[in-house]
């Protein structure tokens, strides 16, 4: 059975080296649809409870909402990293506070502080789901995923294979030590 959660991300984008309107600098809201599988949990009847996926994604995924997602190779790159030093704001300011932990992977790095996100791969929405999926893999069990912005949609299915220690009485994940964050609960 599958618990399915979604998650809104606001960013702006352009896909450098594409001949058409994308090329240009354009912002998005994106919808991405989470569908995590597993057995149905029976303390609390569900397979894993959406208010937990979301936060579990959002706390990484946060990095990517109103954030500038740039490839690593574009030009644009150095001149926003400069306007954003000479106005003071590379580093952050009391008013950003809705960052992630910065994280580097192979497919993407997330630089909180100056809400920006460099992919390897141009930010589609098919490196969207790459991206995602290997943030998240060994968090949670992912069946499916689907990112759509705007007109664009593309959805792509995996294998679960995690054997996520779920608590009894909440769902959600257990803690490395058997014990659950949310509330309490040992094994």
């Amino acid at each position: 059975m599958k618990s399915i959660t979604k998650l809104d991300l606001q960013y702006a984008h352009r896909f450098y080296g594409f001949k058409g309107e994308a090329q240009y600098l354009h912002g998005h809201t994106g919808i991405l649809t989470i569908e995590v599988e597993d057995t149905v949990n029976t303390g609390v009847n569900m397979v894993f409870p959406c208010n937990e996926i979301q936060k579990t994604a959002w706390d990484i995924l946060k990095n990517f909402d109103h954030a500038l997602v740039l490839r690593d190779d574009d030009p644009l790159l150095p001149a926003i990293l400069k306007v954003y030093e000479e106005t003071g704001i590379k580093d952050g300011t009391p008013q950003n506070q809705m960052k992630g932990e910065a994280f580097k992977t192979e497919l993407a790095t997330a630089y909180p502080d100056c809400r920006l996100v460099v992919t390897k791969e141009t930010m589609t929405v098919e490196g969207m789901i790459k991206i995602v999926y290997d943030l998240l893999k060994d968090k949670l069990n992912i069946a499916k995923l689907t990112f759509t912005s705007g007109v664009n949609e593309a959805s792509a299915e995996f294998v679960t294979k995690n054997n996520i220690d779920r608590c009894p009485l909440c769902g959600i994940r257990m803690s490395d030590n058997g014990v659950c964050k949310k509330c309490g609960y040992k094994h």
